[in-house]
């Protein structure tokens, strides 16, 4: 299966994205959604006093911070193939199936997975950079590859 997903990637000139390349996507939209969540919380964050309220302070708003973290990956990667992230380190989402843009369904589905690894203390995540096609959890749950634009 992988060799034949490989020479379809190679016939098309796709190439995966490497997990230095992922990783800093990662990184680029984390930072975007902290500072989204720091200004919703507005005033309330930056009239905490101590760490200890910053975190009693986002840990009350958890559970919308994580469907914000859904919709944003479901959308992006819906309609443009890409988080902002992603888009910035010239790498995209592609079904495996079709190599084309995922469908709603299926980036609804890989951006729940990856909410969930992250729960799971990362190790979805891990698991793909040990993957031959760098597959993470949420990449196999919604059979996608990540690849350079």
């Amino acid at each position: 299966m992988n060799e034949e997903i490989q020479d379809r990637m190679h016939r098309e000139g796709m190439y995966l994205a490497s997990i230095k390349k992922r990783s800093f996507a990662f990184f680029i939209d984390e930072m975007l959604l902290s500072l989204l969540l720091i200004l919703a919380l507005g005033d309330s964050f930056f009239e905490a006093k101590t760490v200890e309220e910053m975190i009693l302070l986002t840990n009350q708003f958890v559970l919308e911070y994580m469907a914000v973290k859904v919709i944003y990956q479901a959308f992006f990667v819906m309609q443009y193939g890409a988080t902002v992230g992603k888009i910035l380190v010239k790498i995209r989402v592609v079904e495996m199936k079709t190599l084309q843009t995922p469908n709603v369904v299926v980036a609804l589905n890989r951006a729940v997975v990856r909410v969930l690894s992250e729960m799971l203390f990362y190790l979805g995540f891990l698991w793909g950079a040990l993957d031959p096609l760098r597959q993470a959890w949420h990449d196999k749950s919604a059979k996608t590859l990540v690849v350079d634009v």
